[in-house]
């Protein structure tokens, strides 16, 4: 294989890898803060303790992501050095902002929150989750705006002295309509996944203390946090349905090989319809290609809402883009990956949406529920929006392909580059095999440890008692009579 191939794989499994931990970090922390609202507004002791179980589960999946993430930063300069030198001017901005204005208060904030608890007043430590699920947030909108000018850029000229792309405007690239289309979307997807953990587990842990008689607790304890994920589900499955929708009509415009390919639909046709199953060598000449289990004039409506209306196929737009931007290029992505990635980003949704109808009607009027069901379909769920979630950013990156910066189908001459022209001219097969055995290793060793700490503490459930609240502290201070306060560690249990 040569450096163009390794270097690609490379990339695509530490994304894949790194991607896993995103949605529920995203997801998670607001929910966290929901969660801890409720106890400062309340008082309810049941909320403080939900909110340090899930929050605990929280820090464990933040970590791992940091860690996983740092090396995405490194392929740049690396692997991609070429690509790095053609977009370094644009790219850099977001990514910077990013770690100014998101990464370093949510790092902030976070360490506040999790040595805080004894030694901030209640509404200051609430400040501080909020602050972390706000930056988060912050953070996926400007790592996705550099990906998003990838995909279709803006305020940017060509320099053709230096030969590379240069930013005009980042009022423009802040805008891009591609990125106020993916980010609502990201972002409904991770409160998804979040809301399916949540639910997920709780569900699992009221089944269980039902099923050994200890149905009070089931109820005063995991029945609300089941409640609160089903409800998050809920508004994030239909957000997810209108972003998606809305990101797959202007993919239509700006991206129509994707969408083509994302249906394998070889030929222009008026009121394409959409296939749940395609048989057949998915080719970029599609040839043996059949379409089974066929919707009508679906696609066309998905594209433009009229199930009328003509689209084009990847035999004609690779006619047009041979034409645009010369011959010798497969313009087309590939379709098998396309094609299965398209649905099954979708179809795994499916999972949390069986989730949430079954903990809703169970759990209805005050209900619990031991039905044994409901504890397999909680765990089971948990990692379908993960793997939707993934499946989905592998649509969005293989899709785009050949192009790592996809031109802008209404203008900004010469913006535009290949993948094969991105990677770096110095760095041998030899060396990223190396590389790849090296982040393999690590990344294996991280997912044990990520595993095993989530199953351990998921496993341990909520703590039966707060130790450190007491109701007659409601700022809560230490006590300034605790003469061993000041020697105890910090610790990652709080």
């Amino acid at each position: 294989m040569e450096a163009l191939d390794l270097a690609r794989w490379q990339f695509g499994v530490t994304t894949v890898y790194h991607f896993i931990f995103v949605p529920l970090t995203i997801g998670l922390a607001p929910l966290v803060a929901i969660m801890q609202t409720i106890w400062v507004r309340t008082g309810n002791d049941v909320w403080l303790r939900l909110t340090k179980f899930f929050g605990k589960l929280m820090l464990i999946n933040f970590a791992i992501g940091v860690a996983t993430g740092i090396v995405q930063e490194f392929q740049f300069g690396m692997n991609w050095s070429e690509y790095s030198r053609f977009v370094g001017d644009v790219f850099g901005a977001p990514l910077a902002m990013e770690g100014l204005v998101a990464f370093f208060v949510e790092s902030t904030f976070l360490g506040l929150w999790i040595f805080g608890w004894d030694k901030l007043p209640k509404k200051i430590h609430l400040a501080c989750i909020w602050a972390v699920a706000f930056a988060v947030n912050a953070s996926a909108f400007f790592i996705l705006a550099a990906n998003s000018w990838m995909q279709h850029p803006v305020g940017t000229i060509f320099n053709t002295e230096t030969g590379r792309a240069e930013m005009t405007d980042i009022v423009a690239v802040l805008t891009n309509n591609t990125l106020w289309a993916a980010f609502p979307h990201t972002v409904t997807a991770a409160f998804l996944t979040a809301g399916t953990f949540v639910a997920g587990i709780a569900a699992w842990w009221m089944v269980k203390l039902v099923r050994r008689g200890e149905e009070e607790k089931a109820r005063t304890v995991y029945r609300p946090a089941v409640r609160l994920g089903v409800a998050t589900m809920l508004v994030a499955g239909i957000g997810l349905g209108i972003t998606g929708h809305a990101q797959g009509q202007l993919m239509f415009e700006q991206q129509p090989t994707k969408m083509a390919a994302a249906e394998a639909l070889c030929e222009s046709t008026d009121g394409a319809s959409f296939s749940l199953l395609a048989i057949g060598d998915l080719t970029n000449n599609c040839e043996g290609v059949k379409h089974y289990l066929e919707i009508p004039g679906l696609l066309s409506f998905l594209a433009l809402n009229d199930f009328d209306a003509p689209l084009e196929g990847v035999n004609q737009l690779q006619e047009q883009y041979e034409a645009k931007y010369g011959e010798g290029v497969n313009y087309i992505p590939d379709l098998t990956v396309t094609y299965w990635a398209f649905r099954l980003m979708i179809g795994l949704a499916a999972g949390s949406a069986l989730l949430a109808v079954m903990a809703f009607w169970m759990t209805r009027k005050n209900r619990v529920s031991g039905n044994k069901w409901l504890a397999r379909v909680g765990v089971w769920a948990i990692p379908t929006p993960f793997l939707a979630s993934s499946f989905g950013w592998i649509f969005t990156e293989m899709g785009r392909q050949p192009w790592v910066v996809y031109p802008n189908p209404t203008g900004v001459d010469g913006v535009w580059l290949l993948t094969e022209r991105g990677v770096s001219e110095v760095v041998s097969p030899t060396m990223v095999i190396i590389s790849i055995i090296a982040f393999t290793l690590v990344y294996g060793v991280l997912a044990v440890f990520w595993f095993k700490l989530m199953k351990r503490y998921a496993q341990e459930g909520v703590a039966d008692v707060e130790k450190d609240y007491s109701p007659d502290n409601p700022d809560n201070q230490p006590d300034p009579d605790d003469t061993d306060a000041a020697d105890r560690p910090l610790s990652f249990a709080y």
